[in-house]
């Protein structure tokens, strides 16, 4: 039986109040409720404050460069698609420096859940504006206020028609544990972009602001449904929906390739002769 124990208890460099410690407890809870033990779990992160994750969970970890985490995520599935791979970075680092390959990741519906720490903001490089952060608010590296418009992740994951698409709230731990948990299910690419207030740098967007704002879909709306998930991504200020938003059935990238359907790549072996005849053709 999977505990909460087996993935370790750590000291963190989080600000204390940050809304990451409750996501790391919601992560934990979803692993656990689907009995899946800490050799099943690849979390794969990439550089902020978010990022750190993997640090404190005791797990199969990798670390890596600022918005690359998602390439390394999809290599990871292909060689070994048993693994259950989770993606966990902030809204720079997914959106920002890592947007192509959130694109990316979208159009070929790897099987990976993607976690998004969203505070709008910079919260490890000390504040600047992400591209979340509201436009007009006012930064140290912004004195006068952003001037662009707000990217908005789940509007465009819902146009692309990504395969999962959820919203969570770092104030409300149970419920975002069983979106990670259904994230995690959901055959094909997911996507769970986490409200999480920045304690140190966003004045704004705090716990009491959402907690003000975020409600709970309601049990009849139906994410399958395109354009009401539109609607719904598109939905911010006065009211922020919470939950999945969409869904759908496409196939996976895995699905396209034969090789994958006689078993994970790992643990194979090589073939020597024919890499030999490879190496010469370069010779």
């Amino acid at each position: 039986m999977v505990t909460l124990e087996d993935y370790g208890t750590f000291e963190t460099a989080w600000c204390p109040g940050c809304g990451n410690f409750s996501i790391l407890q919601a992560v934990k809870q979803a692993l656990v409720g689907l009995e899946l033990s800490p050799r099943e779990v690849l979390m794969v992160s990439g550089i902020g404050q978010a990022a750190k994750t993997p640090h404190y969970l005791k797990a199969n970890v990798f670390n890596g460069l600022h918005g690359r985490s998602l390439p390394v995520a999809t290599g990871a599935k292909l060689v070994n698609p048993d693994l259950t791979v989770i993606v966990e970075s902030g809204d720079g680092c997914t959106y920002g420096e890592g947007g192509n390959h959130f694109l990316a990741a979208i159009r070929r519906n790897i099987n990976l859940t993607l976690l998004v720490h969203n505070n709008q903001i910079y919260g490890l490089t000390k504040g600047q504006a992400s591209p979340t952060t509201d436009e007009g608010l006012v930064t140290k590296a912004q004195p006068q206020g952003v001037p662009s418009a707000p990217f908005n992740p789940l509007a465009v994951a819902v146009t692309m028609q990504a395969g999962f698409v959820a919203r969570g709230f770092s104030g409300m731990t149970d419920h975002l544990g069983l979106l990670i948990q259904q994230a995690i299910i959901h055959k094909g690419f997911s996507l769970v972009d986490i409200l999480q207030p920045c304690v140190s740098f966003n004045k704004v967007n705090t716990f009491a602001w959402y907690k003000k704002r975020c409600y709970e879909l309601p049990k009849d709306y139906d994410p399958t449904l395109w354009e009401p998930a539109m609607k719904k991504a598109l939905e911010w200020g006065e009211q922020i929906p919470l939950g999945v938003i969409y869904r759908n059935k496409r196939p996976t990238f895995e699905d396209h390739f034969q090789v994958l359907k006689q078993g994970p790549l790992v643990g194979r072996g090589v073939d020597q002769e024919s890499l030999q005849k490879i190496m010469e053709e370069y010779a």
